[in-house]
């Protein structure tokens, strides 16, 4: 399965009806910090299932784009592929979508039984990363603690995120390894192969 993930910056590349795109996408991933819009003309442009979470700066989301699904909070399954999503950032001001260590603890912990009876959960998808995996040291930056708890107990072939704006030289850098977790910074886009 070919996934498109994407965050945090508009690619007018991936919705210009112009041009062809040059790749097969079987699946969309938004990791957050994208106009609804977008997110709209991806999945219009692909014609295939866009699954999101919402990034910081997310204020203009009151519903799901059309034909967009807001997996935070939920285990959703495509293909017999297993997701996983949780929405912001770390608290630094207040506004929405940002919660201190122990309240995205808290969201993960109510998912405990669906976790437990699930046979496996290939893809954890996020706004921001796992604390010290690709993370910043700034108060709006840190990744979650938590996290890193979540990969350990489930070990998820791959964690998502964006939030982390960063320019790549290669692919490979966008890559760091949790045990057996490939940890994904998604700025931009990234074709993931599964």
């Amino acid at each position: 399965m070919n996934v498109l993930c994407v965050s945090d910056v508009v690619v007018k590349e991936l919705v210009d009806s112009q041009r062809d795109p040059g790749m097969k996408v079987d699946l969309i991933i938004a990791c957050g910090d994208l106009p609804p819009e977008y997110l709209r003309s991806l999945h219009y442009r692909f014609a295939v299932p866009l699954f999101f979470v919402l990034g910081n700066h997310d204020i203009r989301h009151d519903t799901a784009p059309a034909g967009c699904i807001n997996i935070t909070g939920r285990i959703v399954s495509h293909q017999d592929v297993n997701v996983l999503g949780f929405s912001g950032s770390r608290w630094y001001n207040g506004n929405q979508n940002q919660y201190r260590e122990h309240e995205m603890r808290s969201q993960i912990r109510r998912l405990w039984l669906r976790l437990w009876l699930l046979k496996h959960l290939d893809v954890v998808v996020t706004h921001a990363p796992p604390r010290r995996v690709n993370d910043g040291e700034d108060r709006c930056h840190k990744g979650f603690n938590c996290y890193n708890t979540l990969i350990r107990r489930h070990a998820p072939r791959y964690f998502i995120h964006g939030h982390i704006h960063r320019q790549f030289a290669e692919e490979s850098e966008r890559v760091s390894m949790v045990g057996e977790t490939a940890v994904i910074n998604t700025y931009g886009y990234h074709l993931l192969v599964m």
